[in-house]
């Protein structure tokens, strides 16, 4: 008799093989059809909101795999807490102003065509990348209103800001000044701080000589050109200062410093002299008819250079700073593509005229000494060229009004920072922040509705010019507010003049994206203000965290989120930045179409996303290893429940230990993984449902229950009891691993038995059927510690067996009997009929005896043919007695 075929062995339609970039897509138009964002929210509308607020990436190109990650993450937090009983609205969102799609509509378009044209344009471009993006971040299994995004280029959007915008006008927080902002010459607009990157670049390094009576005074730069606004020499008011001779010339720089400047130069110490000799005095600027004051100011340096700095006050924060205190003259002979005005150096790229500044003043003996340094130098992060400090009129925040900068700080306090070290990196970069430099000299954006006023010559935004601004925007369009006059009743607050000119600046676009807590979090959806949470890399503590809380506490004097969360950066597999010139970038859409979604899901769920993460070929091997052990354990679990429905569940009291064991353990996991969760250490999580698949069931629990699950009677008890944890262990496994493997989940719940009580209506979608919940029946400290004691004498066992199998003393463990000599008898002894299934052998004996000794020898039985257990028996063909029984009693 073929007895294979006696043998209740797995059925399932769950392939072993995902070929999940097939699957995936059948699964994106299931959830489509059903439309699980707006079933999700019905399902949890009556539970507590948490909203994740959606930080806006740039509409600007496909996605790359930082944005994968960053959604990945999000959504990922998102199901969780909607599965876990939340109501969590999640509405995406796209930053569309700013020059990244003003230059790439630029540069096809003709050089004088209109800011009109330029702006349809530019919103044609945002609009199709957008929907682009849009459909990658589906691709993903990101769940979302994606047919209702905020966009905010879009009216209403647009309304909102201006509100928020308004309340800090009529609080006094906007101001306009000319002072030095960060001013990039190739875009050809002011930056703000976060739109600033630091790279190293190469500077011209001299020393010049700055006529004071019949000496000269020594300063040190970097930047040549700035000498053009000079206008100031600061010296440190605490430290002496020497004059010396040199070259039949006396020269004056401090005492501290003459050693280090004067290294290997024959030279005299004249004398030593007070900073408070040299204070309010003027030297004569080397190559202009111009005085620069000697002040006394904290800035100046005693570690390098020469303790005396020149002061340009309209090309360097400082020094603009150091200018105000002490009435400087602030000059900035530069126009706004970075070239002179005036001058012996008239039209020349700033930057280029440094050559022919330093030979010009070699010329005119006013050069001492030159040399070249290699610095950390800002940059502009759209262009990635270097920029200048330029003093340009400019509408600012005033960070300082009314204690705006210690509010925010304060407000940090009831933040919870993840990591925790977060806080001190935000706060350090508010604490060293500037004003806000809020206005753009581009055409694309949200306009600053400001007007100039010719009568009095002064510029000034009102709360009135704001609500004309609003209403023309919400009655027609943003074009109309650009291309109207709308100064009519409109009256300059401070000479009562009607004479007014509207001004063209935008604002700054991380303004835009700076009130998207106010747009999109206080609009009529009523989502929920503060946010519970703000997630995104943390380049973001310089930016959007930033821009954010700025506008939140000026407004409403609270922080916009109640956490934040930052991830770190994509490297690749040997540590290195991604970067299409270095060739090692690689494309979400690349792994996606190759593996699926969901193994770049896991991919982000892998490792600490906390800290910079690399990706490749070979980091992605074990993660698709992984996958594969994860789902054949589902596999298994499926295959082996295809006639199991609930009405056949078995008692808890009538299972077996190994059984109980396995549902304590299972208990101890669903704990574990959600507070995994709930802390946001998915990697943790990934690693926990992990082990469980390939420790606790594969290499334990299911090798153990085969026998029992294809050789016992269908119906019996002891198959059922199996049956029943392998039930349990499937539902809460599928629930627990779908926030992270989002397609392979709903696969599954596809397959599980329509029978089982779990299906219902509402059980259309794994996402509808709630977090797995801790039966408290099935904790049982007792058997974890007396399995635990039992399964470590099992690990000495298998190192028994397999000797013996190294050895071909037996080809299989169930060709072995076992004497076992322990301490721990009684407790054996008290499992003793479980024993031979656990150990998975034909026969033990315990034998009472310190310590533990393990004899393996070959049973001497016959093998039954069905089961493979070897026994002492007379049946036909060897059949076991279980095996014989079966084949009475369940017919085939």
């Amino acid at each position: 008799m073929d007895y294979s075929k006696t043998i209740n062995l797995p059925k399932t339609g769950f392939s072993m093989k995902a070929g999940l970039p097939k699957l995936e897509p059948d699964i994106l138009k299931k959830w489509e059809d059903m439309d699980i964002y707006k079933a999700l929210l019905e399902n949890n509308k009556e539970k507590a909101k948490y909203v994740l607020h959606d930080g806006p990436p740039y509409a600007n190109g496909n996605i790359h795999i930082g944005h994968s990650l960053n959604k990945i993450l999000k959504d990922i937090i998102v199901k969780y807490k909607a599965i876990n009983s939340f109501n969590t609205p999640y509405i995406p969102g796209w930053d569309c102003h700013g020059l990244p799609i003003e230059h790439k509509v630029i540069e096809r378009l003709p050089k004088d065509t209109e800011f009109s044209e330029i702006r349809k344009n530019c919103r044609e471009y945002a609009n199709k990348f957008v929907n682009i993006q849009r459909e990658e971040f589906k691709r993903l299994g990101v769940f979302g209103d994606w047919n209702n995004p905020y966009l905010t280029f879009k009216k209403e959007y647009i309304i909102k800001t201006l509100e928020l915008f308004k309340i800090m006008v009529r609080d006094g927080y906007v101001y306009k000044d000319k002072k030095p902002v960060f001013w990039c010459k190739s875009c050809r607009t002011a930056l703000a701080e976060a739109e600033v990157i630091y790279k190293e670049k190469t500077s011209p390094s001299i020393y010049v000589k700055f006529p004071y009576k019949d000496k000269n005074l020594l300063i040190w730069t970097t930047t040549p050109w700035t000498l053009f606004g000079n206008t100031g020499i600061a010296i440190h008011p605490e430290y002496l200062y020497q004059e010396i001779e040199y070259n039949k010339e006396k020269i004056i720089m401090m005492k501290d410093l003459t050693s280090l400047m004067m290294k290997e130069k024959e030279y005299k110490v004249l004398r030593d002299i007070s900073p408070k000799e040299l204070s309010n005095e003027y030297a004569e600027h080397p190559f202009l008819e111009r005085k620069s004051k000697i002040i006394l100011d904290y800035l100046v340096s005693a570690d390098s250079g020469t303790g005396c700095v020149h002061i340009a006050p309209g090309h360097g924060i400082e020094d603009y700073a150091a200018g105000c205190k002490n009435n400087l003259p602030l000059i900035c002979d530069v126009d706004d593509n970075g070239r002179f005005i005036a001058g012996m150096f008239k039209d020349e790229d700033v930057s280029l005229a440094d050559k022919k500044i330093i030979e010009y003043l070699d010329e005119i003996g006013m050069l001492f000494k030159k040399d070249e340094i290699l610095h950390s130098y800002p940059h502009c992060w759209r262009c990635k060229k270097p920029i200048i400090f330029r003093a340009t009129s400019q509408w600012f925040i005033n960070i300082d009004h009314r204690d705006l900068r210690k509010r925010i700080i304060s407000a940090c306090d009831n933040v919870e920072w993840i990591p925790d070290y977060g806080k001190n990196r935000f706060v350090s970069t508010v604490e060293a922040r500037a004003d806000w430099c809020i206005s753009r000299q581009r055409a694309w954006g949200i306009p600053i509705p400001s007007f100039f006023c010719n009568d009095c010559q002064r510029s000034h935004i009102t709360e009135e010019s704001i609500e004309k601004t609003q209403e023309i925007i919400k009655d027609g369009s943003i074009d109309e507010y650009f291309s109207n006059d709308i100064t009519s009743g409109i009256s300059c607050p401070f000479c009562g003049g009607k004479n007014l000119i509207k001004e063209k600046d935008i604002l700054d676009v991380w303004f835009d994206s700076g009130s998207s807590h106010y747009a999109v979090l206080m609009d009529e959806k009523s989502l929920s203000w503060p946010a519970n949470l703000y997630l995104e890399g943390s380049d973001q503590h310089r930016g959007w965290f930033q821009s954010s809380i700025i506008t939140a506490i000026a407004g409403f004097n609270r922080a916009p989120y109640k956490a934040v969360l930052t991830h770190g950066f994509i490297l690749d597999e040997k540590g290195i930045a991604m970067s299409k010139s270095a060739g090692n970038v690689i494309s979400p859409q690349e792994i996606v179409e190759k593996y699926g979604a969901d193994i770049l899901r896991l991919w982000v769920c892998s490792v600490d996303f906390r800290e910079d993460i690399k990706i490749g070929k070979e980091i992605l091997s074990p993660i698709i290893l992984s996958y594969r052990k994860i789902r054949n354990t589902f596999r298994f679990l499926l295959g082996n429940l295809y006639d199991f429905s609930c009405e056949k569940s078995v008692e808890y009291n009538e299972l077996k230990a190994i059984d109980k064991y396995i549902l304590h353990s299972l208990c101890a996991l669903i704990i574990d993984v959600e507070d995994s969760y709930s802390k946001f250490e998915f990697h943790r999580a990934f690693r926990l449902i992990l082990n469980f698949c390939t420790r606790d069931l594969s290499n334990l629990y299911l090798d153990v229950l085969k026998d029992r699950l294809y050789c016992e009677e269908a119906n019996s008890l002891k198959r059922r009891a199996g049956q029943n944890v392998l039930y349990q262990c499937l539902i809460s496994l599928v629930k627990l691993i779908a926030p992270i493997l989002s397609f392979t989940a709903e696969e599954i719940w596809g397959y599980i038995n329509p029978k089982s009580e779990i299906r219902n209506p509402k059980s259309e979608s794994v996402f509808l059927t709630g977090f797995p919940e801790v039966n408290q029946k099935h904790k049982n400290p007792v058997i974890k510690e007396e399995m635990d004691e039992i399964l470590e004498i099992r690990d000495v066992v298998n190192l028994a067996l397999e000797r013996k199998r190294t050895d071909k003393e037996i080809a299989s463990s169930l060709e072995a009997a076992l004497r076992i000599k322990t301490g721990k008898f009684d407790l054996l002894n008290k499992y003793k009929e479980e024993l031979c299934e656990i150990f998975i052998v034909s026969s033990i004996e315990l034998e009472k005896k310190e310590g533990l000794e393990i004899e393996v020898s070959k049973h001497k039985g016959i093998k039954c043919p069905r089961c493979w257990m070897k026994s002492f028996t007379e049946n036909r063909d060897g059949l076991c007695e279980r095996c014989n029984e079966v084949l009475t009693i369940q017919t085939f």
